[in-house]
């Protein structure tokens, strides 16, 4: 094998491994964005804490069928503040951008507008679309 075809194969298998990692880490991403931006379901939630319960207490089936209400009400009530918690933090951001908006310079205004936008484009409009922070007048 000459000179030239073993750095051409090495070449080969950089770009396959170079590929792979970009493609790993565009999944694990995309992977990374659902598991910590979405809200489950609240079936699922149930579920997997009475899959838990099951596994770590040695539940039997009667027990487990008089704690689902429990679990079902248990993670609905989570689901809720989740909703809540999500809205009211959206709400002080907001509220904050509007507040600096007439502190801030026009170009500065546009720039906290693109970031509020990118921010909207990230969670794919979830929520109450807001519109852009105005200027206050200033005296």
């Amino acid at each position: 094998m000459n000179r030239a075809l073993q750095w051409k194969l090495i070449a080969g298998f950089l770009l396959v491994f170079l590929a792979g990692g970009v493609t790993g880490a565009f999944m694990g991403a995309a992977h990374a964005r659902h598991f910590f931006f979405m809200m489950p379901r609240p079936g699922a939630i149930s579920e997997r804490m009475r899959e838990r319960l099951q596994k770590q207490l040695n539940l039997t089936p009667e027990q487990v069928t008089k704690i689902s209400p429990i679990l079902d009400k248990a993670a609905a009530d989570l689901h809720q503040v989740r909703r809540d918690t999500g809205r009211r933090v959206h709400e002080i951001i907001m509220e904050t951008h509007r507040q600096m908006a007439g502190v801030l310079a026009d170009e500065q205004r546009r720039k906290l507008r693109q970031i509020e936008e990118r921010h909207r484009r990230w969670h794919h409009g979830h929520g109450p679309p807001e519109p852009p922070p105005e200027a206050s007048p200033t005296p």
